[in-house]
């Protein structure tokens, strides 16, 4: 069996993501000033992945799908990835990893999801029990068009997505279960109209089967992490872990020579995963590369590399939190901190947040490593210094006190 160390693991993973050497990866590094190829810079770091998860936060002065963005592609605004969800574009939303928006090919594949969320996983049996309702919201987003839930009759029972007024929860659980979908947004704000205007007639024609769609979803998995564990790839996609239809998608697709068993040798450990024979052949051109640690880039919390934080520690040596639910007694680094990166390795983390009415970007805090050695320290503080240059461009604030 093929295996590999944690280096190389390392390497594999920023390779895959776009975060290592990405030209050679086969992905932008950069968007045009102008023309088709900036439109594509984008779309081409979503497809890699398989999609773009989305969260509200915006404290920093973007939300996290343009943050994973922007920290790939430089010149990219933040601005510019709240309109990628178009009428007639390359993207729906739905439930991948979270929330996502997803490429429109991949449609076919969620087929087994739209029918499992007919019963909604939060709200059980919603259709079922308000199915007057249902029809009725159906009746009128055919009869007037689009509509957000917000415009929807009704109070909340109390704050908090448990507490949304019966209509909204209604209409989310058409979208989960693909009677409707989301046709773009507004101010963050979900605009939903009817599937059969949203999404294209070829790909609503496809519905592949539960092996089909689990394998397409795996496939996709494994080109965004590089190397991951069957649990890694699993969640990738919100599949039911150690589950048969999993463990069988991957031994069919190992035996067609699309994925590789490989082991982790991590210390005495060793972690049982999956590659490509394509990445196993890029490991000696990873091995050489010498990447600049003075050039530093901020992370969303959210980033495809970070989610999986037994991942992160493994590979890394880093403790990710998330600490925006917790007291701010509790915290230990901060409401809404950003890994940074530096050359193969996430060297520390800082907090950083858009001052209202002033249009300047603030250091709140910022914590390094504490295994950094006082050469790597400096390191550190100089990649630091070029990404929070970087953020700040790419948000379009002013550097403020404390931003170097």
């Amino acid at each position: 069996m093929e295996s590999i160390d944690v280096r190389e693991a390392r390497r594999i993973a920023l390779f895959a993501a776009g975060l290592l050497a990405p030209v050679a990866a086969g992905l932008p590094c950069r968007v045009p000033a102008r023309g088709r190829r900036r439109d594509r810079a984008p779309h081409a770091i979503i497809e890699r992945f398989g999609y773009l998860q989305l969260d509200s936060v915006a404290v920093t002065g973007a939300r996290s799908h343009a943050i994973v963005l922007g920290s790939r592609l430089e010149g990219y605004g933040a601005a510019a990835a709240e309109s990628l969800l178009v009428p007639g574009g390359a993207l729906f939303e739905y439930w991948g990893h979270e929330a996502s928006w997803i490429p429109l090919s991949l449609y076919p594949a969620f087929a087994f999801r739209r029918r499992e969320y007919r019963l909604h996983p939060w709200w059980g049996d919603v259709l079922g029990e308000h199915r007057v309702l249902a029809d009725r919201l159906m009746a009128r987003l055919e009869r007037e068009g689009p509509l957000r839930s917000l415009d929807l009759e009704g109070r909340p029972r109390h704050h908090g997505w448990g507490g949304r007024k019966l209509a909204q929860r209604v209409l989310g659980a058409l979208w989960s279960a693909g009677e409707v979908a989301v046709r773009e947004r507004r101010s963050f704000q979900r605009v939903f109209d009817l599937t059969e205007r949203v999404i294209p007639r070829d790909l609503r024609a496809v519905s592949l089967d539960l092996e089909s769609g689990i394998e397409t979803l795996l496939a996709r998995a494994v080109d965004g992490h590089g190397w991951g564990t069957t649990g890694t790839l699993a969640a990738t996609w919100r599949l039911r872990r150690g589950t048969h239809d999993i463990d069988q998608a991957l031994a069919r697709m190992a035996e067609a020579g699309r994925i590789v068993p490989c082991l982790l040798r991590a210390g005495k450990r060793r972690v049982q995963g999956w590659t490509t024979s394509a990445m196993l052949e890029r490991l000696p051109y990873l091995s050489r590369l010498r990447p600049r640690r003075g050039r530093g880039v901020l992370l969303s919390p959210f980033d495809p590399i970070l989610w999986d934080r037994t991942r992160v520690e493994r590979l890394f040596r880093f403790a990710h939190r998330l600490e925006i639910y917790k007291p701010a007694a509790e915290r230990r680094y901060g409401y809404y901190c950003l890994p940074l990166l530096a050359g193969d390795r996430l060297v520390g983390r800082v907090e950083v947040r858009a001052a209202r009415g002033v249009e300047r970007l603030e250091v709140v805090s910022t914590h390094f490593e504490p295994w950094l050695t006082a050469r790597e320290h400096r390191q550190a503080e100089r990649a630091l210094d070029h990404a929070l240059g970087r953020f700040a461009a790419f948000t379009g604030l002013e550097r403020g006190p404390g931003v170097g």
